[in-house]
């Protein structure tokens, strides 16, 4: 499963996106909001690392 991970630890997994946050499930990484920040801690989206 491809995801993607924040250095808070937080894990955004494509097969479950961030319904919460506007992200819907199977949303690929490139296509998640470039305004769109780690719901647990705020940072944005190019602070991930792929895994």
């Amino acid at each position: 499963m491809e995801k993607y991970v924040c250095p808070c630890g937080y894990e955004y997994k494509v097969a479950e996106g961030d319904p919460d946050n506007g992200v819907a499930p199977n949303t690929p990484w490139g296509e998640v909001p470039a305004d769109w920040v780690c719901p647990v801690c705020g940072l944005g989206k190019e602070e991930f690392t792929k895994e």
